[in-house]
């Protein structure tokens, strides 16, 4: 972890904190302290990410008022001759399974479908949990702690639609595992060999572990 990175993480938990506390908060002077908490895990994500205090400010809302990690998803979506269908995404240029966050009141596994098809206008089937990675240790970068579900997934085999955010994407495509993009996101190329291992049925859903990395 580099020290970017560390501090990121310890803005984070500070983020936690001060969500919890402001939430429970009984008085004004325990709001106060709190409202301070924040401010410091703000400057110091800022700090880490070298970005201006500014820019943080629209995520104080959205971000740091909620506490626990964050929970996103992916579609591993495979077909029968064994491609994964892959994006390129617009943001960073790099190649990744289709995917973001859940929204309230959906299951896990509804939200990667649903990202699938917003994505790529493909329609998908969960047929299998592949894994829960932290975001931490899989190599994923992210300014924030996620909770990351990757669902196996197979395409229904309707007519692919327009994407409804294609903005999000440059270019989408089937990759076989022998044929996958040299630019893979980070957290994906961890993620992508161990979907392929659970849909051989050579290993059950992985989930992170204090003493060993993925098999």
């Amino acid at each position: 972890m580099t020290p970017a990175q560390q501090l990121a993480l310890w803005a984070d938990k500070l983020r936690d904190i001060s969500a919890l506390g402001l939430h429970f908060a009984q008085n004004i002077y325990d709001r106060e302290h709190y409202q301070a908490v924040q401010n410091m895990a703000v400057a110091m994500l800022a700090y880490a990410t070298g970005s201006a205090v500014d820019e943080m400010e629209p995520l104080r809302a959205q971000v740091f008022a909620r506490p626990t990690p964050l929970v996103v998803g992916d579609a591993a979506i495979i077909d029968a001759d064994g491609r994964m269908l892959l994006i390129q995404r617009a943001d960073n240029g790099l190649w990744a399974m289709p995917g973001g966050a859940f929204e309230v009141g959906e299951t896990p596994a509804a939200g990667a479908v649903r990202e699938a098809l917003e994505e790529t206008g493909v329609c998908a089937e969960p047929v299998a949990l592949a894994g829960v990675f932290d975001s931490r240790l899989c190599g994923s970068a992210t300014r924030h702690h996620l909770y990351q579900f990757v669902f196996l997934c197979r395409p229904t085999g309707a007519p692919a639609s327009v994407p409804s955010h294609q903005h999000e994407t440059r270019q989408q495509g089937w990759f076989l595992e022998s044929e996958l993009p040299t630019k893979l996101d980070p957290g994906h190329a961890t993620r992508i060999p161990i979907v392929f291992q659970v849909w051989r049925g050579e290993r059950g859903a992985y989930f992170d572990q204090l003493s060993t990395q993925a098999d």
